[in-house]
């Protein structure tokens, strides 16, 4: 109970004053690129439709922690225009507050150099809202001095340059809320954030046919606060894949995935390395991706009866 109502006073402080929201955070980011970078969409896809499905579980055991839900679908649809499309949704909760991003992703895919570049821009929807429960000295919930319940949405937009070459690296730069809309009602701004990501995949590592070796960077900022992730992952034939993600001041991450038919199936556990180890037993993230292949364009054969 009273670390309940110590994640409610933070939060509420946080609430009442001008700050930054601070966009999630994955473990599984290598396979959300779209939501932060609509220049992503789609690159290095095949002729398809991928959807993909996060959950995460922050701080276990933290009353009030983090818990969010990710839900991204995009289309390669290069086979009929140079283009991939996508849809982005994004649901976070800590403590009494909810938070909703809905985004339409774009992404014009130009083959430059030994790769693609993917041009994006994404249009959306944030909405936020709070509902608190509070429990006061004087048994009054309806003091004045105190938030109560309210909710607002306010328009989004994103942008970003995705590239990705045909030897296996990959690199983009992208900003999200653009707008860096004032939510009066809740009397804070969402801040703009800024994404630096890169990687690279060796196929064939150590000389094993079976083995690749891949390593992933994200740097993340809102001009006031900085993170990154580094990532590395050993994926066997394709199928079972395991790697370990370091992210800056706050945790260490073991990843465990699977791929089976058109199913990608991962896990991963982070062990919490700042202050709040103490009272948290960690992090669990599930992923869940399925991918399905495009029709191929009909070949329309015209037969004049003359020549029958």
């Amino acid at each position: 109970m009273k670390k309940l109502v110590l994640i409610s006073i933070l939060i509420s402080s946080c609430l009442t004053s001008t700050f930054a929201q601070q966009d999630k955070v994955l473990t599984h980011f290598i396979f959300d690129k779209m939501s932060i970078n609509p220049g992503a969409t789609g690159v290095g896809m095949g002729h398809e439709v991928c959807g993909t499905m996060i959950y995460r579980n922050q701080w276990d055991q933290f009353n009030g922690a983090p818990n969010s839900v990710l839900a991204n679908a995009e289309a390669n649809i290069s086979r009929y225009v140079p283009s991939a499309a996508g849809i982005s949704f994004y649901h976070d909760a800590i403590g009494y507050s909810r938070q909703n991003n809905v985004t339409l992703n774009y992404s014009y895919h130009l083959s430059l150099a030994n790769g693609t570049l993917g041009i994006g821009a994404a249009l959306g929807l944030n909405s936020f809202s709070m509902s608190p429960t509070w429990v006061t000295p004087d048994g009054n919930p309806f003091d004045g001095s105190l938030p109560q319940a309210k909710s607002q949405a306010t328009f989004d937009a994103n942008f970003g340059l995705y590239y990705m070459s045909h030897t296996g690296w990959y690199a983009g730069l992208s900003s999200t809320h653009l707008p860096a809309a004032e939510i009066t009602d809740l009397n804070f701004n969402t801040a703009r954030h800024y994404y630096a990501m890169g990687g690279y995949r060796m196929n064939k590592a150590f000389d094993i046919d079976q083995l690749s070796v891949e390593a992933n960077g994200m740097i993340r900022s809102d001009l006031k606060f900085v993170s990154a992730d580094v990532n590395f992952r050993a994926i066997w034939d394709d199928t079972f894949y395991g790697g370990l993600t370091y992210r800056t001041t706050d945790a260490l991450a073991v990843m465990l995935g699977l791929n089976w038919n058109s199913f990608t199936f991962g896990y991963s556990y982070d062990i919490t390395v700042n202050r709040i180890s103490s009272v948290s037993t960690g992090s669990h993230e599930l992923m869940v991706k399925y991918c399905y292949p495009l029709p191929k364009i009909p070949i329309t054969v015209v037969k004049n009866p003359r020549y029958l």
